[in-house]
């Protein structure tokens, strides 16, 4: 017996379902490493990241909805790996100068696996014919992009020369 052939439409919600589950992982997961930064100004963008998180959370569930299918999350494999390194450097270099810089490359990986996400994604619900979903999955793209500018700027004015003067 054949296989019923996977499609585009089957692949984007796979995926859709990984970035929902990753997206709820974040979430758990930013007041954790808010609580374990020392830079107060690392720990308010941790602690706003969260508040965006929540909301990028309902658009993909108003995604889902639009392509007609339930909200239900698909343990991804990749933000566990990278949640399991902010974990490692929370515990070997708690207490130590380097901690916030290890802190701060961790959410930039995290912030560069939703962008690769949310742009294939918003291309994807284009080509599906879903225009409402693409320009919901666009403005969590924007705010991705924006969050990892804003934490580029904070580990070079701030987190990495402080990680480097205590030498």
């Amino acid at each position: 017996m054949a296989k019923k052939p996977k499609l585009l439409a089957d692949l984007f919600h796979d995926t859709l379902k990984d970035v929902y589950f990753a997206e709820k992982k974040i979430f758990a997961t930013l007041p954790k490493m808010a609580k374990a930064a020392h830079d107060k100004g690392l720990k308010a963008a941790f602690l706003k990241h969260q508040k965006e998180t929540a909301g990028q959370i309902k658009r993909l569930e108003s995604v889902f909805k639009i392509a007609g299918k339930k909200p239900v999350a698909k343990t991804c494999a990749a933000i566990m790996g990278i949640t399991k390194e902010g974990t490692e450097i929370m515990t070997e270099y708690k207490g130590m100068p380097a901690l916030d810089a290890g802190l701060l490359a961790v959410a930039q990986a995290v912030e560069h696996y939703e962008m690769s996400r949310y742009g294939t994604l918003r291309t994807w619900a284009q080509e599906l014919g879903m225009s409402d979903a693409a320009s919901l999955l666009d403005a969590t793209l924007k705010e991705e992009k924006a969050t990892d500018a804003a934490l580029t700027s904070l580990a070079k004015s701030v987190v990495n020369v402080e990680a480097e003067a205590q030498m």
